[in-house]
């Protein structure tokens, strides 16, 4: 949909920064009762969001956070897992396979478990200690999750400026990335096109770094090659140095990820090299979108909505060009597997 509805993006941000309440009394009760680690457990899309939140409380806390794949736990497990542990979890739907099994494997255990669930009524809510039901912003909710934690802990003494802020500023800030990316997404797409009309079988390499990571993987996995049906490979800026730089030509589609955080350096060193080696390049980098609002110090904990945002207009435009519904599936969920 090449239109996107201003109010309702708004709404949806301001409405997801109100559950910040529910939030809190969820996290207080969790560190009330103690706990010897938390885990973000995922699959597929919500595995990267676990992962976006653990690197962001990595460099920041003390905590003991963790982040699982929902299938690797089900198989491996994770002998650090116990009765004391705490597992918090998204899920759209609440019954993707993976996590069921996962949920209830930690429960067995004597885990605690918080899960955000859009739709209240479904196999997963049923298995949460505390449920939360709040459509789509996924990583918002973990990151104030994580914004909670550390507050608690004694690590976030501009908690209070922070989250007034974002309730503030954010919603309308990510509608003006939209609006300002709009015309260079469509470009971006076009360009796509094209060259995908030449080139089909030539996989497009993402690559990022820090809080962006997670959103790279997911972006490339998730939106490109399940929705778009677009070959892509996805890495990080560290690990970029120590083998794919070594594929990398003139016509090589890359698109390289800049945010804002701490790994931000990683990211800008690779989008140094590539004009050396190629002429296919895109960076996008979030400092160049201005939050209104939102002081300097702030603006890495939520570079990758920035981000997202950005992609939002990237995906409408690159749906358009390959006059291809990104709702469409050939066998994900279409049959038993």
């Amino acid at each position: 949909m090449l239109k996107f509805d201003e109010q309702q993006q708004i709404d949806s941000v301001k409405g997801a920064l109100m559950i910040r309440p529910q939030i809190e009394k969820a996290v207080d009760e969790i560190q009330k009762k103690g706990f010897d680690g938390l885990y973000f457990i995922g699959i597929g899309g919500t595995w990267a969001s676990g992962m976006q939140v653990e690197v962001y409380l990595r460099g920041r806390s003390s905590l003991p956070v963790y982040v699982e794949n929902a299938a690797e736990f089900i198989t491996t497990g994770n002998k650090r897992f116990t009765n004391k542990s705490v597992v918090i979890f998204s899920s759209v739907t609440g019954s993707t396979a993976e996590m069921v099994d996962a949920v209830k494997k930690a429960k067995e255990v004597g885990a605690r478990v918080l899960g955000f669930i859009d739709v209240e009524d479904t196999p997963l809510a049923k298995l949460c200690d505390t449920c939360i039901s709040y459509p789509m912003n996924e990583q918002l909710k973990f990151y104030m999750v994580a914004n909670r934690l550390m507050y608690n802990n004694g690590e976030f003494p501009d908690y209070d400026t922070y989250n007034l802020e974002m309730e503030n500023y954010l919603p309308m800030a990510l509608v003006e990335v939209e609006k300002k990316a709009d015309e260079w997404a469509a470009g971006y797409a076009k360009e796509k096109y094209q060259y995908y009309k030449e080139h089909p079988d030539m996989p497009h390499y993402f690559i990022g770094a820090g809080n962006h990571w997670g959103a790279t993987y997911s972006y490339a996995m998730c939106y490109w090659e399940e929705q778009l049906w677009i070959r892509t490979k996805s890495i990080t800026s560290a690990e970029f140095f120590h083998g794919m730089l070594e594929i990398i030509e003139a016509e090589t589609p890359v698109t390289v990820f800049v945010g804002e955080d701490e790994q931000r350096p990683l990211s800008e060193r690779v989008a140094a090299f590539l004009p050396k080696v190629c002429k296919n390049y895109t960076v996008i980098d979030t400092k160049d979108y201005e939050l209104k609002g939102i002081r300097a110090e702030f603006r890495g904990s939520v570079s990758h909505l920035v981000m997202h945002a950005v992609n939002n207009r990237v995906d409408a435009h690159m749906e358009e060009e390959f006059r291809h519904p990104m709702v469409i599936r050939r066998y994900y969920r279409q049959f038993n597997y």
